[in-house]
């Protein structure tokens, strides 16, 4: 029997987050990629600029809950991280870490820089870390949250070749492989907005397996590069962690207190790999406090 064809309805609740949000729909190119991104509010003086980047299969629509939380007055930029979300992917291009750190760079030097805050998850976490050096005029701040390409271990040696076993839940091949994925990035336990996801976001991730396998590769390539670039001249860091995470585990929080010992770190109990979807008012809370005392 012929499977029936499931309605691809994400461009349609894509559309209706946006107005939701109050957020302009804007198109760049950088490196030969056309970048879809979120922009809401307009810079100004003493107004924070603050730089949402999403996870690995994700995109700029896992921060919808977090922009609701965050002041109205704020400048945001939310970008779909070129090869993933609307933004253009390119079969032939690299998508390490340091490659989209040096497109969002080129990107971000068309605004003002003077009160620049970047905040990443997972994937853009580990960009967000070298984004925050490749700038022009370092940023205020930023904030990791569940931050990819962190060693497990303080001592671990960062040179190393790199293996991961995540690309079997942060890849689905099948509708199984996507209700899985969508369980293990949370605290592990099924849920609703997870059946939810499952439903709208399946067709769309079904569809990139061979991209996302690209994109995963080029990550493990040099999977601690951030590593490399965190450490005294690093700006004023925050680092919020999900302590059910089993994507980017606890234990990675050591590394960060040996290796930054005055970053601001907060762990949130029962929470798994995605603190603004699980925790949207205390980790963007948690954010806001931070980004205000830095952009004074």
């Amino acid at each position: 029997m012929a499977s029936i064809p499931v309605p691809d309805l994400w461009p349609m609740a894509r559309t209706g987050q946006r107005w939701l949000l109050r957020a302009r729909r804007r198109e760049t190119l950088v490196d030969n990629h056309r970048m879809v991104y979120w922009e809401r509010g307009r810079p100004a003086p003493g107004r924070p600029t603050l730089v949402l980047l999403h996870g690995f299969a994700s995109m700029k629509e896992n921060w919808t809950l977090w922009m609701q939380k965050l002041p109205a007055d704020w400048h945001l930029l939310v970008p779909d991280l070129p090869g993933l979300g609307e933004s253009q992917y390119h079969p032939a291009a690299s998508y390490r870490y340091e490659h989209q750190a040096e497109r969002l760079s080129e990107w971000l030097a068309g605004y003002p820089g003077d009160n620049l805050h970047l905040a990443g998850s997972s994937m853009g976490g580990a960009i967000a870390a070298i984004l925050a050096h490749k700038l022009h005029s370092a940023p205020r701040s930023v904030t990791l949250l569940n931050s990819a390409g962190i060693p497990e271990h303080p001592d671990a040696d960062i040179n190393a070749p790199f293996e991961s076993d995540r690309d079997g839940i942060l890849i689905p091949g099948n509708w199984t492989g996507v209700y899985r994925m969508f369980n293990s990035v949370g605290n592990g336990k099924p849920t609703v907005p997870g059946l939810a996801m499952t439903g709208l976001l399946g067709p769309d991730l079904l569809k990139r397996r061979h991209s996302l396998r690209h994109i995963f590769s080029d990550m493990l390539a040099n999977a601690l590069a951030p590593a490399h670039f965190l450490g005294p001249g690093t700006p004023p860091l925050q680092v919020q962690w999900g302590d059910r995470d089993v994507i980017t585990p606890l234990r990675c929080l050591d590394w960060f207190r040996a290796t930054l010992p005055d970053a601001e770190v907060h762990v949130f109990p029962g929470v798994g790999h995605l603190p603004m979807l699980e925790r949207p008012g205390l980790s963007a809370g948690v954010l806001r406090e931070f980004v205000l005392r830095q952009a004074k």
